[in-house]
């Protein structure tokens, strides 16, 4: 070998090695012993084997700085390409300068040429502050913070992130304390995923809030994993582990389409599309006032149990998530009468409107499952803007143009019948019901109750039979299909998974075209 050839081989090699030890043994051992992975071993998780292509890998590796906090490139999931960056809190705290900014920026814009779905896995405070990619070291030059730097840095990844929000999936991990500029791309994803004890997500961090407004508050107590899941709405998921949040990850990828373009990819799990749900019948009461875990009941109609809920610790009289029907995905939205009796909410709302323009982005035929008694009453609902966020829901429903069905469990009264989109002229494919369930303005008791509640002589006898009777005629699904073209059909609880398998199918192909404008106003 020419000994230049053997010299410039060796040292390319020595990068190799300093880059692959980001920012030395001892920093990676003090992120382990915080409970922590590096930007690698997260990689290792979620990437196929030996999937991963390093673009930029010697940035920074001569000058102290590996990779200049970050690995970028692309890598594949289950056999299907994405792109991805994993930032390395090794190396400068994982803060964001000027090459670490650059390879966010043009990792988004190639996931976004290639039309393939984009991850980020976040680990850092922030800009960073002086220094390389921070402000000019010196004063000599006495210019503007933003006059040394190209369109392409971290506090822009916003603009790609916006350009390629409803054309490619775009999925965040928060794996550390990210705070400022560093919270912002992953809020414009699609999906925001949290560890217990070791994710949090702030505009400013508790020694800020503590100068600025004297108040004593904590990490967890301000941005944690269980405040965003719970509280805010911020985080779709959290976990106890990273490998569990980075596994959840390529579950919920193996749901979608790589690209706007394509439809999710079918997997077939051996469950049978002829299978009855028999069980139904002891899952649902037949009461509309009892209680029942929606979870439950859409376990029992996907494909192997297998429901990936997003958001489930927030609003949580509604769910939300992808299942399958015959290996095919569909996303499910769900009043659950067990939390808030299934009302609708103003955090719902914004849950659910969410969750159906994401299904109606990415080809995902929806699924509305109803048991509601409507729209939360209250000064505390009203004063929190109820009408501007249901209105979002009615938006989302009206601007959708992929395969809807609509299932109507036990119970639809007033304004439930507009939120679920169970009235005709809302752009619903198929209106269904189960023969136990009931709608109108009111419910059977309070419809009785309004018209014959203060009649001279009636008794609470008479006020039962009254309800009964009420159920058996003007309450009864079977009777008003018979006039109400608006109903496709009444199914059996057994008959359900069969039912819809079938019926999606039906729908499969469907061309609904809008009306061509630059874009729509949602009641943000």
């Amino acid at each position: 070998m020419d000994p230049f050839l053997e010299k410039r081989l060796k040292m390319l090699e020595e990068a190799r090695a300093r880059i692959k030890m980001a920012g030395g043994q001892e920093k990676i051992d003090k992120q382990h012993a915080a409970g922590k992975l590096t930007a690698r071993e997260r990689l290792d998780i979620i990437l196929d084997p030996d999937s991963l292509l390093e673009i930029n890998p010697l940035t920074g590796h001569a000058e102290d700085r590996p990779g200049d906090g970050i690995v970028s490139g692309s890598g594949a999931i289950d056999g299907r390409k994405v792109f991805i960056y994993s930032q390395d809190k090794t190396v400068l705290g994982g803060s964001i300068g000027l090459e670490h900014g650059l390879r966010m920026y043009e990792t988004i814009e190639r996931a976004l040429a290639m039309r393939v779905p984009l991850v980020g896995l976040h680990d850092s405070p922030g800009a960073r502050a002086g220094g390389r990619g921070g402000a000019p070291a010196g004063g000599a030059s006495r210019r503007s913070f933003s006059s040394f730097i190209s369109e392409k840095h971290g506090g822009s990844v916003f603009y790609p992130n916006t350009h390629a929000s409803g054309i490619i999936p775009q999925i965040s991990a928060i794996l550390g304390t990210c705070a400022g500029i560093a919270v912002y791309s992953p809020a414009l994803n699609d999906f925001v995923f949290m560890v217990d004890g070791t994710s949090h997500m702030m505009i400013t961090g508790p020694d800020m809030v503590r100068v600025s407004l004297g108040e004593n508050i904590t990490k967890d107590e301000l941005g944690g994993a269980k405040v965003h899941a719970q509280k805010s709405g911020v985080c779709d998921n959290r976990f106890k582990t990273e490998e569990e949040c980075l596994l959840a990850i390529r579950k919920l990828l193996s749901f979608l389409p790589a690209n706007c373009d394509e439809k999710p990819p079918v997997v077939k799990s051996g469950d049978s599309p002829n299978r009855s749900c028999e069980e139904l019948h002891d899952i649902v009461p037949v009461s509309p006032s009892k209680p029942f875990d929606i979870r439950k009941l859409i376990q029992v109609i996907v494909d192997s149990r297998d429901f990936f809920e997003v958001k489930p610790e927030f609003a949580g009289e509604v769910v939300t998530g992808f299942g399958r029907l015959d290996g095919k995905t569909v996303g499910i939205v769900a009043n659950n009468p067990r939390v808030r009796a299934g009302s609708l909410t103003v955090d719902s709302s914004d849950k659910q409107a969410r969750f159906i323009r994401f299904c109606d982005c990415f080809n995902i035929p929806l699924l509305i499952l109803v048991d509601t008694p409507a729209y939360m009453p209250g000064s505390a609902q009203e004063h929190a803007g109820i009408i501007r966020h249901g209105a979002k829901v009615l938006y989302a429903l009206c601007e959708s143009t992929v395969p809807r069905i609509t299932l109507v469990l036990r119970k639809s009264y007033g304004g439930g019948n507009l939120g679920m989109g169970v009235l005709p002229g809302l752009g619903t494919d198929l209106v269904l019901f189960w023969p136990t369930m009931e709608t109108g303005v009111l419910g059977a008791e309070q419809t009785v109750m309004l018209f014959f509640g203060r009649q001279e002589g009636m008794t609470k006898e008479k006020l039962a039979e009254k309800v009964e009777e009420y159920r058996d005629t003007a309450a009864n699904p079977i009777l008003d299909v018979s006039t109400n073209m608006n109903v496709q059909d009444v199914v059996a609880p057994a008959e359900t998974r069969q039912y819809l398998i079938r019926a999606f199918n039906m729908l499969e192909g469907k061309n609904k075209k809008l009306p061509e404008k630059r874009h729509g106003n949602i009641p943000l």
